[in-house]
């Protein structure tokens, strides 16, 4: 079981199937408390922790100098719908979300156009897991 996280959250890490060279995205990281778990399960892998809000990215930060500074993490305020990979960055082969509004049906709209965005990122072989569920993208959003 994931340590330091709520026994909802943990039960959602520990069924990801994290491996230590994985390029991993969580969306919607809030605190960075899954992020910090998924960074200590890493060596040459990488998690990338995004959220719309400067706040919880602020947060997130503050909480997770040592994953930082360890090179296994790194944080950036963005939302879903408008994610894009920087000039060299590499796909990711695991993406996850939990509780994110855009994802869960909240908002449809904005779930049609973050599905694009994630297929966008995703290696052609990578996972998505929204809520700790594997999901599969429909197959226009995996055309690109």
């Amino acid at each position: 079981m994931a340590v330091g996280l709520s026994p909802r959250l943990a039960a959602i890490v520990d069924v990801l199937p994290i491996e230590p060279q994985l390029r991993v995205l969580e969306i919607g990281c809030g605190p960075g408390a899954a992020a910090r778990a998924i960074a200590a399960r890493l060596t040459t892998g990488h998690i990338l922790a995004i959220d719309r809000s400067a706040k919880a990215i602020a947060q997130a930060a503050a909480n997770s100098a040592a994953e930082i500074a360890s090179g296994r993490m790194s944080l950036r305020q963005a939302a879903i719908e408008n994610f894009i990979l920087q000039p060299g960055e590499p796909p990711f082969d695991l993406v996850f979300a939990v509780r994110v509004g855009a994802l869960d049906g909240r908002h449809p709209e904005a779930g049609a156009r973050a599905l694009r965005r994630i297929a966008a990122v995703l290696s052609p072989s990578g996972q998505l897991f929204i809520d700790g569920h594997r999901s599969v993208l429909p197959r226009t959003s995996r055309d690109r």
